[in-house]
């Protein structure tokens, strides 16, 4: 079966007709998929998106566009104003929490984005690093946010050795992608590499150790080359198997095959 690792199933997007997109995913071979946070005020209704559906694998975290939303959360809690050193505790202290009552597969999805001005690097590291420590802790996989920020992610995972997990929408460089390897990671490959003109992940994906690989849609969002004015679906997949084939010079039963085998690792699935 298709194992989908990046969905965002509880995204509003899908709320006017998510159980035919559903049923289209079925259809299309799709047989799990990897639901990660974003923030705490939202684990309650990614938790009652995914009560009734037996494909999704849950995974708990806050992203780092939204830490001051997780800030806010924790002062929220509290009833007065936290310096960021104490909102990070009680986050964490929730989410440790909620873990315990939630299974997941992994916390996720953190990490580190350059392509924004706000917030800084300098404040979404913490939060970061706070994830690791507690992924750590708990022996958990993690899915990894790194937009332009590969290079920053690897060296805070170089401190914090976690399980493994996926850096999720890889473009990094083969020597990045290596080291990603070397700590026990996989690369989401999804959207992008249905676009002709990006050719330094249509390479990587042709390219790089079959054990490396995983597919994801990062549903609603990342568009396909097909469809670049509409949300991304997760019956999509399939195509992303068919492209993933056609670069490989595969079967699509290979990729499939491989990357569920590589997802299973990676998440303990």
């Amino acid at each position: 079966m298709l194992i989908d690792t990046h969905l965002h199933w509880d995204a509003e997007e899908y709320d006017a007709d998510r159980g035919a997109l559903l049923a289209e995913a079925r259809a299309c071979g799709v047989g799990l998929f990897v639901v990660p946070g974003v923030e705490p005020a939202r684990f309650a209704r990614q938790a009652e998106k995914c009560r009734d559906v037996p494909e999704a694998r849950l995974a708990w975290g806050v992203h780092p566009l939204y830490v001051a939303q997780a800030q806010r959360h924790a002062e929220a809690l509290a009833g007065a104003p936290l310096d960021a050193p104490a909102a990070r505790a009680a986050v964490m202290a929730q989410l440790e929490s909620w873990i315990e009552s939630h299974p997941c597969v992994a916390i996720g999805e953190i990490g580190l984005d350059r392509f924004v001005a706000a917030p800084a690097l300098e404040v979404q590291r913490p939060w970061f690093e706070a994830q690791l420590r507690l992924a750590q802790q708990l022996g958990l996989p993690v899915v990894l946010h790194v937009r332009r920020a590969v290079e920053d992610v690897l060296q805070s995972l170089a401190k914090h050795r976690v399980v493994g997990g996926i850096l999720h929408a890889f473009n990094g460089s083969f020597a990045q992608a290596e080291r990603a390897l070397r700590l026990g990671f996989a690369l989401g490959f999804g959207g992008a590499m249905s676009y002709e003109g990006s050719r330094q992940v249509r390479r990587l994906a042709a390219e790089l150790p079959w054990e490396s690989i995983v597919l994801e849609t990062d549903g609603p969002d990342i568009p396909p080359a097909w469809a670049r004015d509409r949300r991304t679906v997760p019956a999509d997949l399939a195509r992303y198997a068919e492209i993933l084939a056609e670069l490989r010079g595969c079967t699509i039963a290979e990729v499939i095959e491989r990357t569920g085998e590589n997802a299973r690792r990676v998440l303990r699935l």
